[in-house]
């Protein structure tokens, strides 16, 4: 930020932190066992179940996921854009995708004046908030602590294919998809003899 106002001619001050060393993250690395998602299923409002359904199956974020419509399904296809990199993707609605997409449309509560593939109960589409609040109150209920994040990671170190976890998830590069799987799980290998 302060490089910002010296190129600009805000300041001509010194940059203070200058020469001083930045703070380095480690990515997550938490893979989602089975057994714990579908603790957390069982103690889920069917609205979390279609989301976190809905989320292992694609791949995808929650924020994409929350703007689904039924009218980005088209050719047995469902379409998104993704919100954070502006990829473009296409995903084939066969198998348990398009049962799943059957019981969200079958919801006796769902609505088909409001567009949203995944809706609150009510008719409206499902918020964040209302996400974060019943997906918390799941996880507390089945004593796990991944967080719903993690569940794209799961689908892409589930896939144990990286061609297809990196077009699925919509990486640009394999390096990106093997950093986002590599520690998850660890590396399946055979013993010495």
């Amino acid at each position: 930020m302060f490089n910002f106002a010296r190129q600009y001619g805000y300041t001509d001050a010194p940059n203070p932190c200058a020469g001083v060393k930045g703070h380095k993250e480690t990515g997550r690395d938490r893979y989602v066992e089975d057994s714990e998602y579908l603790a957390v299923w069982g103690n889920a409002h069917y609205t979390v179940q279609d989301a976190m359904d809905l989320a292992h199956l694609t791949g995808q974020r929650p924020a994409d996921l929350l703007k689904f419509n039924r009218s980005h399904i088209r050719d047995e296809l469902l379409g998104l854009t993704q919100n954070k990199t502006g990829k473009k993707l296409r995903i084939e609605i066969t198998g348990e995708l398009q049962s799943l997409i059957e019981r969200i449309l079958g919801h006796v509560n769902y609505s088909m004046t409001c567009d949203a593939l995944l809706q609150d109960g009510n008719g409206q589409r499902l918020t964040y908030g209302a996400l974060r609040a019943r997906f918390d109150k799941a996880r507390e209920a089945a004593g796990v602590s991944f967080q719903f994040r993690d569940i794209r990671a799961k689908t892409a170190t589930d896939t144990e294919n990286l061609a297809h976890a990196q077009k699925l998830l919509g990486h640009k590069t394999r390096a990106m998809t093997e950093h986002y799987t590599r520690h998850r799980k660890g590396d399946k290998v055979s013993p010495l003899k």
